[in-house]
């Protein structure tokens, strides 16, 4: 259904597809951390405290799969640069600075509540 209104049980809802690109754990922080711009993986490894190097390499590995990330090296790389380089793509970017960027604002308005819910039924 394109009109947004698609229900939870109808397997090929749009939400279910967006809610797919967060479903790892470490996939959303990974993109936001490319938000700063293209990035070694070691210096990911570095601005993302408590990711280790094998969930990284998954993540990365999962966002280039589905077209959010791409991957500069083997003969891509910049003069000078002894590492491949990580950025957002297009869609990527689109997906991180938008829906992406609005879920963590929406997070971090409603911390306190998110830590201790409500005890009203």
């Amino acid at each position: 259904m394109i009109d947004g209104t698609c229900q939870t049980f109808v397997s090929d809802c749009h939400v279910r597809a967006a809610v797919e690109l967060i479903n790892h754990t470490w996939d959303p922080v990974v993109l936001s951390a490319l938000r700063a711009g293209p990035t070694r993986r070691n210096d990911l490894l570095v601005r993302i405290t408590g990711i280790s190097d094998k969930v990284l390499t998954q993540a990365l590995h999962r966002l280039r799969a589905r077209g959010l990330v791409v991957r500069q090296g083997n003969g891509e790389r910049p003069p000078g640069s002894h590492a491949a380089v990580y950025q957002l793509s297009p869609l990527g970017g689109s997906f991180a600075n938008g829906p992406l960027a609005q879920l963590a604002q929406w997070a971090a308005a409603n911390q306190a509540d998110l830590i201790e819910p409500s005890t009203t039924s």
